[in-house]
């Protein structure tokens, strides 16, 4: 790989010329895309020489409200005269017609979105064209029906971005490749099993992603339904068969395998970040009262393996019941904890709840951390986790057992490959309100840092997973190699 420098000059000299690669990689303003689409377009800069053909660009595209938050002295952004930077890959806001950040709510406004969107991307791939460094392949976070329209329109070649694992993306595969009728029909059933091709054991209902089994009518589940099934559908048409996934072959080798049979599949994982200095990790909230020297600190003064960790991601909002409860399970463990509990995250009386429990000392609860730092560190003993794909990733790469409570998207389907397939933890149980009780997180918590048969067969397991990721990471491993492989099939494209 050739280094940041020579990239940044690279950078630099090619504003006018035309170039071999150049990716447009298009995100969800969401910080569970953003995090991941970001390390992507840093590897992807940082390849040299693939074939031949010079060196590789990446043009990140987010909305203009998240890139508002990334670059707050970036101005006018909807003029897109001058393209943000962060010395390896560019950024280039696109309009979805919603630059508050508020979200479509009917199918009038989604339309109109989506128009807004197609036609704020191709003033971008035009600008981009115009500047000399045409966009050579489109790439987009999962389902992001405008980037397909974009990359058709402009006749550029397409790949999907699969930010979950590949056994979400078979199960959303073959639901819209003829089993969504048998899907749908026993959604009211949690046990029922469907057998998905290519894989070696079912599906239960309960651990398919949340939208596809949904029996609550919810907007958002029909949204993204919509859009899944525009995509899948269009998936193995001409010049939209790639798809890039967030995973590593040693991790799910079935999944994999069976996408390979219909789909040109390259497993870049784990792409969690940040590997370095130029991957800096993206928060869209504000968190410049975060102290992070108080909370290092602290975990350094704990014992080795004994802090028990609690977060629930970047979209998640505490009810004051389930603040509750989840004070008072880490009262009832007594060991001590890491909470994180942004305040721009809470609803009304939670922070009564959380004022009770950390006046009792036992631990520490922060608005913000750095989530892989922490994980790192050796005090560290268990992750209680929505058990997004993102963080899942990060505890089985860094080493650390996991309490998986999953609720929406593919957290379900995560808690069963964590629990089930690769034994690194342990699903917690909601209640019939959805809420994870004391009792449960306790439960979990016990059965993972305790001294049992199981907690040690756990932790013997997830030190091989880390290793494990660390081998597919490693400079020159699968995932480059992978990579590589993506950019010069890419490349065939280019005429």
């Amino acid at each position: 790989m050739a280094t940041d420098a020579q990239h940044r000059q690279q950078h630099s000299r090619n504003g006018g010329a035309r170039t071999g690669h150049h990716f447009l990689i298009v995100a969800y303003g969401i910080q569970s895309h953003l995090n991941p689409c970001r390390v992507l377009a840093h590897r992807l800069a940082r390849l040299h020489g693939v074939d031949g053909s010079g060196p590789v660009l990446a043009t990140i595209s987010v909305p203009v409200f998240a890139h508002r938050r990334l670059f707050p002295s970036s101005g006018d952004v909807n003029n897109n005269k001058d393209a943000a930077t962060d010395g390896l890959v560019s950024y280039a806001p696109y309009s979805n017609g919603l630059d508050d950040g508020s979200m479509a709510r009917d199918g009038e406004a989604r339309a109109r979105s989506r128009q807004a969107t197609f036609e704020s991307l191709s003033a971008v791939v035009a600008t981009l064209a115009a500047r000399g460094r045409p966009v050579t392949c489109v790439v987009c976070s999962m389902v992001l029906p405008a980037a397909l329209d974009v990359a058709r329109e402009h006749a550029i070649p397409l790949a999907v971005y699969w930010i979950q694992p590949a056994t979400v993306l078979t199960a959303y595969y073959h639901y819209f490749h003829g089993h969504g009728d048998l899907v749908a029909s026993h959604a009211a059933d949690p046990a029922f099993e469907v057998s998905l091709p290519g894989m070696p054991r079912p599906l239960r209902i309960r651990d398919f992603p949340s939208f596809l089994v949904d029996t609550t009518g919810s907007e958002l589940a029909k949204l993204m339904n919509e859009a899944a099934r525009d995509v899948f559908e269009r998936l193995g048409d001409h010049g939209c068969t790639k798809v890039l996934v967030n995973t590593f072959d040693e991790l799910e080798p079935a999944a994999l395998a069976a996408m390979k049979e219909r789909l040109d599949v390259f497993a870049v994982g784990p792409v969690i970040g940040p590997s370095s200095s130029a991957e800096p990790r993206i928060h869209l909230f504000n968190h410049a009262g975060a102290d992070e020297k108080r909370y290092m600190e602290w975990l350094g003064a704990q014992a080795a393996r004994s802090v028990v960790y609690v977060s629930f991601g970047s979209v998640w909002t505490y009810t004051e019941k389930q603040m509750e409860e989840i004070a008072n399970g880490l009262r009832r463990c007594g060991r001590p904890y890491l909470l994180v509990v942004r305040n721009d995250g809470r609803q009304e009386d939670v922070s009564r709840s959380l004022d009770d429990v950390v006046l009792e000392g036992l631990g520490m609860v922060v608005e913000w951390c750095d989530q892989p730092k922490v994980l790192s560190h050796p005090s560290v003993g268990c992750f209680v986790t929505h058990c997004g794909w993102n963080s899942a990733l990060e505890a089985m790469s860094l080493g650390v057992p996991v309490v998986a409570a999953p609720s929406l998207f593919d957290q379900p389907t995560n808690a069963f490959l964590i629990e089930e397939e690769w034994a690194a933890g342990v699903r917690g149980e909601r209640n019939s309100e959805g809420v994870f009780t004391r009792e449960e997180l306790a439960r979990c918590v016990e059965l993972l840092m305790g001294h049992g048969p199981r907690a040690i067969e756990i932790r013997e397991r997830v030190e091989a997973l880390k290793g494990m990721a660390r081998e597919a990471a490693a400079s020159g491993g699968p995932a480059e190699r992978s990579l590589r492989s993506f950019v010069m099939a890419a490349g065939s494209n280019i005429g």
